[in-house]
């Protein structure tokens, strides 16, 4: 059994590396648990190795909000103290205090 810790966790504000958006994490999967249409679409010289945490974000960029999908190899923390403000994460989290979003429910 492969165990993978997290490097970033949920509530959490990270940007990716090579393309200009940021975002929300509210999900981790502890390795890849896409399609595999969705992994084969990626460019190969681009396609991320499996075998890490895939985080869930609620995303934004200039144009847009929408969910990414992201490797942990392509993450960084965001620390610009900026929120995000994608739509959806006042039905996930609370109000935004100390650069992170706390999270509205328990988990198991």
């Amino acid at each position: 059994m492969i165990r993978t810790r997290a490097k970033y966790h949920l509530g959490q504000i990270v940007r990716h590396k090579k393309h200009p958006f940021r975002g929300v994490i509210f999900d981790v999967d502890p390795e890849f648990a896409n399609t595999e249409e969705w992994y084969e679409a990626i460019p190969e010289e681009s396609r991320p190795v499996k075998d890490q945490p895939f985080y869930h974000l609620l995303a934004e960029n200039d144009q847009s909000y929408y969910v990414a999908y992201v490797s942990e190899q392509n993450l960084v923390a965001d620390y610009s103290g900026e929120p995000v403000d994608h739509p959806d994460i006042p039905d996930l989290f609370g109000p935004f205090t100390d650069g992170a979003y706390p999270l509205h429910f328990q988990l198991n």
